[in-house]
Order: structure tokens, then C-alpha cells, then sequence
């Protein structure tokens, strides 16, 4: 009977033990379940969260170049006196809005040549073929050699008298220079800050030591009057403009011409 008694106790006890252990292991799975689903339900929501933010539309490339060095350029017209107005028309131009090969393959937008460079470097077709080209791992290193290439050479020393507001006179000091031998280069520079209105990033550095310079509408238009003996070819070359440039702006669809007749340059 003894032994009866132990036997049964013995089994309670297996039982007991066993569901308890039945009961843990439950709480423990639970808690598990809930955790990765709360986990799934957070990420998804910083994906949501993310995928709301709109993209930047922009007119052209010109504008998204613009808006993408404006910084970059104002930074170096603190530190060396460059007018941003015309460094970001200089890199619009140079660099093709940045779509040129030099700009995208090595981000040289200003067409800076290796000279005594001793970093990496890009060949590319210019004045000769496969010239040597500085290659930069960031376009704003391009910006600073910019600001250097202007700073550290004599023939530029005259522009750094000019006030930094005129744009119009560090357009033309530049060509003076001998930055470039194309005749219209002053004003490809001058219409792209007109167009864009960059002379307002001058404006943002300066502040109110800012001269606010002509505005572009009150510029006087420019005329001629047609005399005996001319022609497009030589009133084109007496303005620096091309005989289709004349031929559109006063409508024009051949050479022809009549003394008296007025024609509007620009």
C-alpha cells in the first residue's frame, strides 16, 4: 500500500512539472510574434516616409547647374574676391552646363590644363589633339583652381580693382586678359547673368556694401541707318555680331538692303 502511495505521488509530480514547462515555453513565444510584426509595421512606415519627399523639377540643365554650384561659387567669392556672378557664367559656359565631357568624365568645368599638375589626369581634343586636362575627385576642387588660376596670375591683377558688382567690367577685363580669344565671350558671360539673374548671388555675399549695378531693361537699344557702300557682312563685323543674328532680330530673309533703312543691333 506503501508503495502504491509513492507511485502515485511520483506521477503527480511528472505532471505538475510538465505542464508548467508547457506554460513558459508559451509566454516565450508570444512575445516574439509581436515583437517582429510591431518591427515590420515601423519599417514600413520610414519607407512611406521616404518615398513622399518630392524630387526637385527644374527648367533646364542650365537651372539644375545653377542651383547645384550657387554655393560652391559664393563660398570662393568670400575667400578670393571673384564675383560668383561671374564664376558660375564662366562654369555654365565651360562646362556645358555641366553636360561636357570634361565636367561629367573628370568634373572640370573650367577646362583647367595640367600645366605642372601632378594629380589625375584626362586627354581630351582642344586647341590640339588629346590635351592633357586636370581630373578631380570633386567638382568644387575644380571651383578653387578657378579662383586660383585668376589670383595667382599678374596678367589678372587688373580685375581685382574692378568693383565686385560689375559684372558687365569683369566680363570684359576677362577677355582683355586673354582668358579667351573668342570676340563675344564678355558678352556670352554678360547674357547669362542677365538671363539668369546670377548678379544676385553677388548681391547675397556682399550685402550692403551691394552697388546694384544698370538694370538691363532701361539699357538703351542700338540702332543703325544704312549707307551707301554697306552691306550685313560689314555692319555684322562693326558690332561683333553674326549676319544671321542681324537678319533675325530685324526680320530679314536675305542680304538685301536699302540706303536709310534703320536696323535694329541689339
Amino acid at each position: 500500500m506503501k508503495r502504491l502511495l509513492v507511485i502515485v505521488c511520483l506521477g503527480c509530480i511528472v505532471f505538475s512539472c510538465r505542464s508548467k514547462k508547457a506554460v513558459v515555453t508559451s509566454k516565450k513565444s508570444r512575445p516574439t510574434v509581436v515583437r517582429t510584426e510591431k518591427k515590420v509595421v515601423e519599417e514600413n512606415e520610414e519607407e512611406k516616409k521616404v518615398e513622399e519627399v518630392p524630387a526637385k523639377v527644374y527648367a533646364n540643365a542650365t537651372e539644375k547647374y545653377i542651383d547645384l554650384y550657387k554655393d560652391v561659387a559664393q563660398n570662393e567669392m568670400r575667400l578670393y574676391d571673384i564675383p560668383a556672378s561671374i564664376t558660375i557664367a564662366q562654369g555654365i559656359l565651360e562646362s556645358g552646363s555641366g553636360k561636357g565631357r570634361l565636367s561629367v568624365k573628370a568634373n572640370n568645368h573650367f577646362g583647367i590644363k595640367c600645366h605642372e599638375w601632378t594629380g589625375a589626369k584626362i586627354y581630351h581634343d582642344d586647341d590640339k589633339a588629346q590635351e592633357c586636362f586636370r581630373k578631380y575627385k570633386d567638382a568644387k576642387y575644380s571651383f578653387r583652381d578657378h579662383s586660383l588660376f585668376l589670383t595667382q596670375r599678374k596678367r589678372y591683377a587688373g580685375l581685382f580693382e574692378l568693383r565686385k558688382e560689375d559684372y558687365k567690367a569683369w566680363a570684359r577685363g576677362l577677355r582683355a586678359a586673354g582668358y579667351a580669344t573668342d570676340r563675344k565671350y564678355p558678352q556670352k558671360l554678360i547674357s547669362l547673368i542677365e538671363r539668369y539673374q546670377l548678379y544676385k548671388y553677388d548681391e547675397e555675399v556682399l550685402g550692403s556694401d551691394y552697388v546694384k549695378q544698370e538694370s538691363p531693361a532701361k539699357e538703351s537699344a542700338i540702332t543703325y541707318t544704312v549707307v551707301k557702300g554697306d552691306t550685313l557682312y560689314s555692319i555684322s563685323k562693326r558690332y561683333n555680331i553674326t549676319v544671321k543674328e542681324l537678319q533675325k532680330i530685324n526680320g530679314l530673309t536675305d542680304n538685301t538692303l536699302s540706303i536709310g533703312q534703320e536696323l535694329q543691333i541689339k
